[in-house]
């Protein structure tokens, strides 16, 4: 059964809304963290290179699996495992607001960034396989602007939050929105694979991939 989903449609809303989220909170915190880093370092005593850590563990987690996160949703069910990035991803933003020492901190950064690599491809192939053909382009374009957006205020976000409430609530806020991203992905969004994951059709699969790159470019610097 092909894709059915309009747009305009109650349904067809609420996965857009899950899929900008999923995607926006894993854009979001390749930023978001940059703007706490001199007050993670005062209270952790962390040295500069282990603050790059902090960053560079997320993005090359990310990166490296993006790739493995989206086969896995064609072959295993896009929105299960969308699912599972999202719980996942909330789970090691929570270790990374527990940090008690920078290499505790540096470790839920990894375990943050493989989330983020099973949550982001998700989102877009959850799009791709959801829209009717006419609605597709502009589903990618509002899930892509809406997405650039989250990235761009993450610096905001994260000085007011390290301001008003501490440097952990950068990650803790995580939390809200990945709830969010789940319950509405479990009751909204439709499952959907590839039946040819395991063919031998090498062409779609080389479109994907440099889509999956593109998102991993994305999630890491803002841009493909």
């Amino acid at each position: 059964m092909g894709p059915d989903l309009r747009l305009k449609s109650a349904r067809g809303r609420w996965v857009l809304l899950a899929t900008v989220l999923g995607s926006g909170i894993a854009f979001l915190d390749a930023t978001v963290v940059n703007v706490a880093l001199p007050t993670i370092g005062e209270e952790l005593h962390a040295t500069v290179a282990e603050l790059q850590w902090i960053v560079n563990a997320y993005t090359l987690t990310l990166a490296g699996l993006i790739l493995l996160g989206g086969s896995l949703g064609d072959r295993y069910g896009r929105r299960r495992v969308f699912v599972l990035g999202a719980i996942w991803f909330a789970g090691a933003s929570a270790l990374c607001a527990a940090a008690v020492d920078v290499q505790m901190l540096i470790a839920a950064r990894a375990l943050e960034g493989i989330g983020g690599a099973l949550l982001t491809p998700g989102s877009l192939a959850i799009i791709q396989a959801s829209y009717v053909q006419e609605d597709r382009p502009k589903a990618v374009g509002a899930w892509s602007g809406l997405g650039g957006i989250a990235g761009a205020i993450g610096p905001f976000l994260g000085g007011w939050l390290v301001s008003a409430a501490g440097w952990r609530w950068v990650f803790l806020i995580n939390l809200p929105l990945a709830a969010v991203v789940v319950a509405v992905a479990v009751r909204h969004v439709p499952e959907t694979r590839d039946e040819t994951a395991q063919g031998r059709s090498r062409a779609p699969r080389g479109r994907r991939s440099s889509r999956r790159r593109c998102l991993a470019q994305r999630a890491a610097r803002g841009s493909c």
